[in-house]
């Protein structure tokens, strides 16, 4: 796809899903509304989705990738802090950790229990100065960005040299497709109706399912990786849905 006011060529995470916003240009004020609202109940719901092994899952996908003691962090779309609390954990200091998201929602919520810094800000357009990272994350939120050129084309540049990057995605798998979405799409948002505080908690996770079915192929997120700079860029997988895509910004 090309950007008609810049001539870039752009690669949208899926194609515009227009049961949830008329068009690609609303896509950005949508995610950021329901994240919002919804921010109160997004915990509760993760636990059901991972059936409690979230983070201990984040933490052993944070150190395959190499974060380790005394690294700076940078958690892109840092929701309500759930890949940075393990960040934390393994880094051994909170003022190692800069969150950044666009929902204010969410970021009341990471703040209300996480010491961590935190700024509002987009994927895309990071409030970062460069080469001031020694790692980047971005847990499940990949589908949420609007370009994934552009905003790796960011990640690559708030990255120290020799920096890495984890960026944690739920992928359709290759068995087991209809019993997942039927979970996902159907069940999680059936037991939120009975369990969320917002009323559009229901609707996020329908969204969430729709956006993981229409996702780009994996292969075309390690081909952008590399196209921005990035170096041994790859993609891991556990459970057959959990990717796990790495790279490296050039030493």
């Amino acid at each position: 796809m090309t950007d008609l006011a810049t001539g870039d060529i752009t690669l949208p995470p899926h194609p515009t899903l227009r049961a949830y916003y008329s068009e690609a240009s609303a896509k950005r004020r949508f995610v950021r509304e329901i994240f919002d609202t919804t921010a109160g109940d997004y915990d509760q719901v993760e636990r059901m989705l991972a059936l409690g092994s979230g983070s201990w899952y984040r933490r052993r996908a944070l150190k395959r990738a190499g974060l380790s003691a005394g690294m700076s962090v940078l958690d892109v779309a840092m929701g309500t802090g759930l890949v940075a609390r393990a960040a934390v954990e393994i880094v051994g200091d909170a003022k190692l950790v800069l969150g950044v998201d666009p929902s204010i929602g969410m970021l009341s919520q990471a703040r209300a229990s996480l010491p961590v810094r935190a700024v509002m800000g987009l994927g895309e357009q990071l409030p970062i100065q460069s080469e001031h990272f020694d790692f980047l994350s971005m847990g499940y939120a990949l589908r949420h960005l609007t370009d994934l050129h552009t905003a790796f084309r960011e990640f690559f540049r708030v990255l120290r040299p020799g920096g890495m990057i984890c960026l944690l995605e739920i992928t359709r798998p290759k068995r087991g497709l209809k019993l997942l979405k039927w979970y996902m799409k159907r069940v999680i948002p059936q037991l939120t109706r009975h369990t969320a505080n917002s009323d559009r908690t229901a609707l996020l996770w329908e969204y969430y399912w729709d956006t993981i079915e229409r996702c780009v192929a994996p292969e075309a997120v390690v081909q952008a990786l590399t196209g921005a700079g990035f170096v041994d860029a790859q993609r891991t997988v556990e459970l057959g849905i959990f990717s796990e895509y790495t790279a490296k910004s050039p030493a």
